[in-house]
């Protein structure tokens, strides 16, 4: 099995995403590639041996070959002919925009690839939190309340403070702010519509219980262990994105087990079918015994391969049972048969 590891992107977590793709460099075991996208998405095939962040801060990476994107894969421009870098499977580690949205996933499934990561529906759910939300309450989940805030249409806010201000679709903790009076509201929401023309406003709950799982199907659903996350007040940018490269083992959340339980169940309803073909990762919060959604992960940082036992399995399992594009066959029978109306 050969992985062509696919990061970088233009996102606002396009830096996130490099250093999803340099923790996986030492966490795969089998045998890998690197293709970078850049800020103007191109694409570069990257020797391992680079794979270090100054590579990519110096701009060192455009003396790495171009590549490009055609049916059945990434090619490479060669004397007399172009060549196609060999790989089995494709693992979408793009962080937001082009990875979560959609993009790349739709260039893979045009161009006949397959590849690890959320397929297009997924994608549009997951990528917009209020679409996240609609879809767990259509699943008889429940989720925190909410409102959703416009740029160009500021409106009072239904909550009391405290609330925690985030853009409506990024992850990473980017753009988050908690709001604790009026003074701090109007900062708070220019720096999230920086991001985003609209925001996505909830009440801060003090000591509200977080849990993390990951996980994905491959034939039976495979887990994760359940993590409890310290925090101070939530999962900010440097919590969220920089632990998982550090070497330190996460340890397993001391939970009931009717609680890990549900926990897995939500999962299931959330994962099954739409993210078929990915490795996702759902935040959910407890507050007096019920489970909420927060968020849906469905690129987690270095694809959660902290909370893995045994990542590597995981990852085989799921190359061996990703979802492939049902072939539609075109027979143009029926404009034959108009056109042979037409001609009597």
């Amino acid at each position: 099995m050969v992985y062509a590891i696919i990061f970088g992107g233009s996102s606002y977590e396009h830096e996130i995403s490099i250093v999803s793709a340099i923790v996986l460099k030492e966490k795969i075991k089998e045998k890998k590639i690197f293709i970078f996208i850049d800020e103007n998405r191109n694409f570069y095939l990257i020797d391992e041996k680079d794979m270090k962040a100054k590579y990519f801060s110096s701009k060192n990476y455009k003396n790495s070959p171009i590549l490009h994107l055609k049916k059945g894969g990434f090619y490479q421009k060669a004397l007399l002919k172009e060549k196609r870098v060999d790989f089995d499977v494709a693992i979408n580690l793009v962080h937001g925009r082009d990875g979560e949205d959609g993009k790349l996933a739709s260039l893979f499934d045009f161009f006949e690839i397959d590849y690890i990561g959320p397929r297009i529906e997924a994608s549009v759910i997951s990528y917009n939190k209020h679409f996240t939300k609609m879809y767990a309450e259509e699943l008889g989940i429940k989720v925190i309340d909410y409102q959703i805030i416009n740029k160009d249409n500021i409106v009072p806010l239904k909550f009391e403070y405290p609330v925690i201000i985030k853009p409506l679709r990024l992850g990473s903790s980017i753009g988050v702010s908690i709001v604790r009076d009026d003074d701090e509201l109007s900062y708070a929401l220019d720096v999230a519509f920086e991001f985003d023309d609209e925001v996505i406003v909830e009440p801060f709950i003090e000591g509200i219980k977080e849990y993390n799982l990951a996980g994905c199907k491959a034939g039976s659903f495979i887990f994760s262990i359940v993590e409890e996350p310290k925090k101070s007040e939530f999962l900010d940018f440097e919590k969220k994105y920089l632990d998982f490269s550090r070497s330190e083992k996460v340890e397993a959340a001391k939970i009931q087990d009717d609680l890990e339980k549900r926990l897995k169940e939500a999962f299931i309803k959330i994962y099954d079918p739409i993210f078929s073909g990915a490795l996702i990762r759902c935040d959910f919060f407890v507050k007096n015994g019920d489970i909420y959604l927060n968020e849906i992960n469905p690129i987690p940082g270095s694809l959660a391969n902290y909370l893995f036992e045994d990542f590597n399995t995981v990852l085989n399992r799921l190359s061996s049972n990703l979802v492939k594009e049902k072939k539609i066959k075109i027979d143009y029978n029926y404009i034959h048969s108009i056109h042979g109306m037409k001609n009597k």
